[in-house]
């Protein structure tokens, strides 16, 4: 019984040695490749590479870069350690110990903030949920590098005094 009209078995051809072995659909790969090779060495200008050290790639506006906290006009964090951004964030990248302030119109300070930016992944969860736009993540800066995995974890100074050359 066939279904809307197609045959109940469904037969194969064999294929012959030179198919089975794929020798023609390499050779087509191989030709792809090199005309894409021949293409480049030709035309360098309309190549795709971006010469990384001396050229560096444009972002958009809504790019996300390294994170950075904001201070108030006295100088001092304007974290107020509500722990909503380490409570919204996917990563549990965020870990802040509060304190009490010693000016009595401020509740608490972070005594502790620290990111662990192996960790995070740069959704900007954190930067949305802070009440007192406190943590931003408006660097620019999308290279980060370090010797040790500990490097990567960055403090409260860091984190207030981001420098420009992309090094931890």
């Amino acid at each position: 019984m066939s279904y809307k009209g197609l045959p109940d078995v469904v037969t194969t051809r064999r294929r012959n040695l030179l198919e089975s072995a794929y020798f023609t659909e390499i050779a087509r790969g191989l030709a792809v490749t090199g005309r894409h090779l021949i293409r480049n060495l030709f035309n360098t200008d309309k190549m795709p590479t971006v010469q990384y050290p001396d050229q560096k790639r444009d972002y958009g506006p809504r790019f996300r870069g390294r994170h950075r906290l904001t201070q108030r006009e006295d100088g001092s964090p304007r974290c107020v350690a509500c722990m909503m951004c380490s409570t919204v964030c996917p990563a549990d990248c965020i870990e802040i110990i509060a304190g009490e302030h010693p000016d009595p119109t401020i509740e608490k300070y972070s005594k502790e903030f620290n990111i662990d930016l192996l960790r995070c992944v740069y959704c900007g969860l954190c930067e949305e949920a802070c009440p007192c736009d406190a943590i931003r993540m408006d660097t620019g800066i999308y290279e980060i590098a370090a010797e040790t995995r500990e490097a990567f974890v960055v403090n409260k100074d860091f984190l207030l005094n981001n420098d420009k050359d992309g090094t931890l």
